[in-house]
């Protein structure tokens, strides 16, 4: 609720955003008070903060508290996610991970459980599958690769916009792609994603919600995180998309049931004569 009352900030009328600052600034204040006291410390009137309330897509002020209260106890602090020159390691190691579970269960809990049944159904009863991405996006395709072609289905990952364009147009009914963009505004990733879908391919988006690539996809898993990736490199996002990743292969290791089995066991027999012998097996 607190990460989300920090991305409406700007969309709020004037006198809502005093009762956001308020929130955002003594949360635990704001979930125990009556509404006159609430009105009064943000000074403005009460009709106010259930605008407010409602802004936020509560249905009112007893829904917001139950909301607010959730997050509080949740076990994650809430802290802005830039930090400062002043800041000890400790301060940094507490940022980074507080920000990084946040940003976690945010999605974990906006995710349509729906939406990712119709992911791992594409996947699953896909001829092949190609992964898309480009820069710090483009890693997350090589990941997913990596994790895809374990299950026996084929896989491969392209970085290449030049590339995954071409590969676009020669994919066939039953093909299915992973399209990975943080902003989802990548031009040349969205092209790819339209001669995919010309051919008639399944594409399965991992992006943020209302962009341009999200709507041209034919499933979205929207990874929505409190970071601008023209600053640096989207570290929490990075994180975010991983675990996403894990949940459709996961899903589709679950699907294709039994007869993954003995396929992961070669593959660990494999692994395990290329390590050191005389250790505990990991």
């Amino acid at each position: 609720m607190l990460e989300k009352i920090k991305s409406l900030l700007n969309e709020l009328s004037k006198s809502e955003r005093k009762v956001a600052e308020l929130v955002l600034s003594q949360p635990n204040f704001v979930a125990h008070a009556p509404i006159a006291q609430i009105a009064e410390m943000a000074t403005v009137s009460q009709p106010t903060v259930i605008r407010f309330c409602r802004s936020v897509d509560c249905t009112g002020l007893q829904d917001f508290k139950l909301r607010l209260t959730r997050s509080l106890v949740s076990g994650v602090p809430y802290v802005h996610s830039a930090v400062e020159m002043s800041d000890t390691a400790h301060d940094l190691a507490a940022k980074l991970f507080d920000n990084t579970i946040s940003s976690l269960m945010r999605t974990r809990n906006e995710l349509n459980p729906d939406t990712i049944e119709q992911a791992v159904d594409i996947l699953s009863r896909a001829r092949k599958i190609e992964f898309y991405g480009l820069g710090n996006s483009g890693i997350m395709a090589q990941d997913a690769q990596h994790k895809f072609f374990r299950l026996g289905v084929p896989c491969i990952a392209y970085s290449d916009p030049h590339i995954h364009g071409m590969s676009a147009s020669l994919l066939k009914p039953g093909d299915a792609v992973v399209a990975i963009s943080n902003s989802g505004r990548t031009i040349d990733l969205i092209r790819s994603v339209e001669l995919a879908r010309e051919a008639g391919a399944y594409v399965i988006g991992i992006t943020h919600s209302n962009s341009p690539l999200a709507k041209r996809c034919n499933v979205t898993l929207y990874a929505d995180t409190p970071e601008d990736p023209d600053l640096y490199s989207p570290m929490i996002t990075r994180i975010v998309h991983l675990v996403v990743i894990d949940v459709l292969a996961v899903g589709v290791a679950l699907r294709r049931g039994p007869e993954l089995i003995d396929q992961l066991e070669k593959i660990k027999r494999n692994l395990k004569e290329r390590r050191v012998r005389g250790y505990e097996d990991r």
